[in-house]
């Protein structure tokens, strides 16, 4: 028994000794019947928050007036290193902030959501006896299941347990109601097909049709997190075929469904127009991908559909790079990624064209091309774009060897000339530094220099000191 459901069990039973009606509920029910392992435990109770905080005190009322509260795992029971002190006072917890979900339990009250102005959160919510009512808020079947995780017994008022026999993302009651309360789920219908292999029910899928306009009332970061996860957990492809039937696509990344129908020269893309491309990419993301290879992988040929036009000898795409990263930039912005994972995903597309001229590269420039931050995303991303166009693998064969065997000291040499030593030669610090030490390296990384004096007589050969 893994540590969050040993606290998760523990939990469950001193409610119950308590007097209160407590069960697993949510995802990690639906995953301990697929004979998957949760990735975190949820507990609902008819204990009101305060119940909860009193019986369990070092806890996080991180949404105590929906009725939501933390329960962290001891940090002796924790698989992973421990540097949350526990929370013991109010004043303590609200500097508390679990630093992931799989070292809490989060408790909630039975409950009824009375409206949702925003789209998104309950305006207020009613405070239940009766387990059934809670159910009959969530969002989908088989998220609706209830777990007595000490005699194993399951409690289904919605039908969960046979959709998911029937392999059905099916939203709990009226689909329309649903995803009018909270659009995200629009969202996650999608993700959890995609993830199970599943089929959206059709009045389930019809209501995300008649809706999916409405997905921009859930915030950039929110929309973000959803895409990653589809992005990442292997299923790409068909989560991304979803998102265009229902008509998401075009409203979260409109760039994207640009793509339809553009077309690619036959001789480089046998496979079909950009969107293809881009579809079959995904399936050869990894499980469990980072999200800025998935985006990378995603948007390396965003700038295609505004740069098509038709040459006498063939399609061409000019200039589809340094327009993919501004346009890349554009929705990393609106999508609020952090600068970090920004960078690295607009270098992504920036140089996923680069390995068509490795073989050509001088050696320097190959050099400073292998050790750029993360390479290790740059060959796989061109590695899927092969296999999902023409197959030929030269490049990435090329690269990954001259890798392995290229000494480290040799790709990253110590620098043999410094600014003092160009100052103390008569030169003048300014813009020239950069252009000279570059020469230096350069000619260093090619192997025409090995020691300092050669450097610095090429130095007083090809640069003034004027």
């Amino acid at each position: 028994m893994t540590d969050a459901k040993q606290h998760a069990v523990h939990i469950v039973r001193t409610l119950r000794e308590g007097g209160y009606q407590a069960y697993l509920c949510g995802g990690c029910v639906r995953d301990l019947l697929l004979k998957r392992e949760p990735a975190d435990y949820d507990v609902t109770t008819d204990a009101t928050p305060a119940e909860v905080m009193r019986i369990f005190p070092e806890t996080y009322a991180v949404g105590a007036q929906f009725g939501v509260v933390l329960v962290p795992i001891p940090s002796e029971e924790r698989a992973g290193p421990d540097d949350q002190p526990p929370v013991s006072s109010p004043e303590a917890q609200k500097d508390f902030r679990p630093s992931t979900k799989a070292n809490v339990v989060e408790v909630a009250t039975f409950r009824s959501d009375v409206s949702y102005t925003d789209g998104r959160h309950p305006d207020a919510v009613r405070f239940s006896k009766d387990p059934r009512e809670d159910v009959e808020r969530r969002d989908f079947t088989i998220n609706g299941l209830l777990m007595d995780p000490m005699s194993g017994e399951v409690l289904d008022f919605v039908g969960g347990r046979g959709d998911l026999e029937a392999q059905i993302i099916r939203a709990i009651g009226d689909p329309r109601r649903r995803f009018t309360e909270d659009k995200l789920r629009m969202l996650r219908a999608v993700r959890f097909a995609a993830r199970f292999g599943y089929k959206i029910d059709d009045f389930t899928f019809a209501a995300i049709q008649e809706l999916a306009p409405q997905i921009h009332q859930v915030s950039p970061e929110r929309i973000r997190e959803e895409l990653s996860k589809m992005l990442a957990e292997g299923h790409a492809r068909e989560a991304f075929l979803l998102l265009d039937q229902s008509g998401l696509l075009r409203e979260v990344l409109p760039e994207i469904s640009a793509m339809k129908g553009v077309e690619q020269p036959p001789q480089y893309h046998p496979e079909g127009d950009v969107f293809v491309h881009t579809l079959l990419l995904l399936e050869k993301l990894p499980h469990q991908s980072s999200v800025t290879l998935a985006w990378g992988a995603l948007l390396h040929d965003v700038g295609k559909p505004s740069t098509f036009r038709v040459a006498p000898d063939r399609i061409r795409f000019d200039g589809h790079v340094e327009v993919g990263v501004k346009m890349g930039e554009a929705i990393c912005r609106r999508l609020r990624f952090s600068n970090d994972e920004t960078e690295q995903i607009l270098a992504l597309i920036d140089n996923h064209m680069r390995f068509a001229h490795v073989l050509q590269m001088k050696e320097s420039t190959l050099k400073k091309f292998l050790r750029m931050p993360e390479f290790d995303e740059h060959l796989e991303l061109h590695r899927m774009d092969c296999q999902a166009s023409h197959g030929v693998l030269t490049a990435y064969d090329f690269a990954k060897e001259k890798l392995a065997t290229i000494p480290p000291d040799r790709m990253r040499p110590a620098p043999l000339v410094t600014g003092d030593d160009l100052i103390a030669a008569g030169y003048s610090p300014g813009p020239r530094f950069k252009e000279i030490l570059s020469a230096i390296e350069d000619g260093q990384l090619e192997g025409r220099f090995t020691s300092k004096e050669d450097a610095m007589e090429f130095v007083t050969r090809e640069f003034s000191p004027a």
